[in-house]
């Protein structure tokens, strides 16, 4: 089968398609060939060497997240699946591996594919998607009539965060490009700011949640946007951060919150129910394995609206 793996850590150059033995499976795993996988900004961040105390330093490494694919083979353990069925999961974050034909998971790792969504867009749910329902029914915790601003709303996590917040009974005032206000009310969002033309810092609103999913905007900034007992989501963990949302949180009614994806099979069951009713999962490019670099290189350097998958034969 072939595999994206590196062995050092840099820019998409150091990513190789390469053979590998189709994994053996366990008593308790199965076996998914994996028909699409879904790109995401910790890939690169995890390739580039930005991760290192998360993901170690020791090669080979592989990549790809979030997956979807159909059940090959299950081990004499497993009782949720069956040979056949299609399914969405996903792999350790700092780890990776689904960028392959095939992988090996436990039943945890995975949920049943809705039934109404394609593989391709049925691989961009749950990496994003979790994180979305993380941030706002945990961190933000997000409830009926609350105001909720989302910086960054027509990214991959923005996509379902704007949707999910409408479903909680929000306000949502969501922050995008000029190219992304038509998305941002499709999904309903019931004030859109285009940055491009009016400066965030320069809202006369204060609100119950800011979360930040540019990663342009700091607690700091935020603090004027925010209500004396608000929260503020940011997607970037770093020790530092960390230590400082710590003792933030003992002294200030203004809370610092950092996603730390903790995936659940509640989490990706309820992802699956959303995405068979009225979840919109928007695709923004799908490309081939062999193409892997240049679909790495686009979409780390072009904004992307909702997601980009990698679609395997």
């Amino acid at each position: 089968m072939k595999k994206v793996m590196y062995n050092q850590f840099g820019d998409e150059s150091v990513l190789e398609l390469v053979e590998q033995v189709v994994p053996g499976i366990q008593k308790d795993q199965l076996l998914i060939r994996v028909k699409a996988v879904s790109i995401n900004p910790l890939d690169w961040k995890v390739y580039g060497g930005e991760m290192k105390l998360m993901s170690g330093s020791k090669f080979p490494k592989s990549v790809g997240i979030d997956f979807s694919g159909i059940v090959d083979q299950i081990g004499s353990d497993v009782t949720r699946f069956k040979v056949g069925d299609a399914v969405i999961g996903l792999l350790d974050v700092f780890k990776g591996g689904a960028l392959a034909n095939y992988v090996a998971v436990h039943e945890t790792d995975i949920s049943p594919k809705p039934a109404n969504v394609s593989f391709e867009k049925a691989a961009a749910l749950p990496v994003t998607g979790l994180s979305a329902l993380q941030i706002i029914d945990q961190l933000a915790a997000v409830g009926p009539k609350q105001d909720v601003l989302i910086n960054g709303a027509t990214g991959g996590i923005g996509l379902f965060a704007v949707q999910i917040a409408k479903k909680r009974g929000a306000r949502v005032t969501a922050v995008v490009s000029t190219k992304g206000v038509e998305e941002a009310i499709k999904w309903g969002a019931d004030t859109v700011v285009d940055y491009t033309k009016q400066a965030i810092k320069q809202l006369n609103q204060q609100f119950d949640a800011v979360i930040d999913l540019s990663t342009k905007l700091s607690f700091k900034e935020a603090k004027s946007l925010m209500k004396p007992r608000a929260v503020f989501v940011s997607t970037l963990p770093s020790p530092l951060t960390l230590l400082y949302s710590f003792v933030n949180n003992l002294i200030s009614g203004k809370k610092l919150k950092i996603l730390i994806l903790k995936p659940t099979v509640d989490g990706l069951t309820t992802l699956t129910k959303l995405a068979e009713t009225d979840l919109e999962v928007v695709l923004d490019k799908t490309y081939s394995l062999s193409n892997v670099r240049e679909a790495y290189r686009e979409s780390r350097r072009t904004k992307i609206m909702g997601k980009s998958v990698i679609v395997l034969d």
